[in-house]
């Protein structure tokens, strides 16, 4: 598997791999189907890429306009491919690159508010749902009108009770799951402009083949960005 910066700044970098097998990144074409939901809003924002992994989606949001990424794993390797990813793509002067435990960290962060959090933990370990409850609980981590989006393997999906977040969109890409939360007032605050044109994808048409190739790769691997 290569991965790529598909557009932006550093549009076409190769990004290196995390030795071993403890992270699978997210698909280029899973990547790039979630930027262009996101579109143009990435632009000047915020972004926390939690266990970080390659530093894949992060790198993407920095490519696309974002005006700061911070990047938080717990293991060394980890760490050392972001740092080299971010160097060779020219925007470690727009990142930070922090090695620690994900919950230990958000439970110690005082800075800026992040206006996009990423969730891609190692798969089957209760992670995406611990990592989700510990943000909903912190009010000042995630702007007025953020997001969190998780990555996760469709078999990981349950309910989780939240008491500020709430689900607004999730989307499958072969064995690849993608949700998405914001607060309940900026989800309220967008029903006032449910008048807007709602833009479908073209890629959508293309789902149902992109998930039986991705299916036949294995499911049963460790997952991170």
């Amino acid at each position: 598997m290569s991965l790529r910066v598909i557009t932006g700044k550093a549009k076409g970098r190769r990004l290196q791999m995390v030795p071993g097998d403890s992270t699978r990144p997210i698909t280029d074409r899973a990547k790039e189907a979630l930027f262009s939901i996101i579109g143009t809003w990435i632009v000047d924002t915020r972004v926390l890429d939690l266990f970080g992994g390659t530093g894949a989606v992060g790198i993407e949001a920095l490519s696309r306009g974002a005006h700061y990424a911070q990047f938080v794993d717990a293991e060394r390797r980890a760490v050392e491919t972001i740092q080299a990813n971010l160097k060779h793509c020219h925007l470690e002067g727009q990142a930070s690159v922090d090695r620690h435990d994900a919950f230990t960290w958000l439970d110690r962060y005082r800075g800026r508010a992040f206006d996009l959090i990423y969730i891609a933990p190692p798969q089957y370990q209760e992670l995406w749902s611990k990592a989700l409850l510990r943000i909903d609980s912190l009010p000042d981590l995630l702007t007025d009108f953020g997001s969190v989006i998780v990555q996760i393997h469709p078999k990981e999906d349950a309910p989780v009770a939240l008491a500020r977040l709430q689900e607004y969109d999730r989307r499958r890409y072969g064995s690849t799951l993608i949700i998405f939360y914001a607060t309940a007032e900026a989800l309220a605050a967008g029903d006032d402009d449910t008048e807007e044109e709602d833009v479908e994808p073209e890629w959508d048409d293309e789902l149902e083949d992109f998930e039986s190739d991705d299916e036949e790769n294995g499911d049963d691997l460790p997952a991170a960005l």
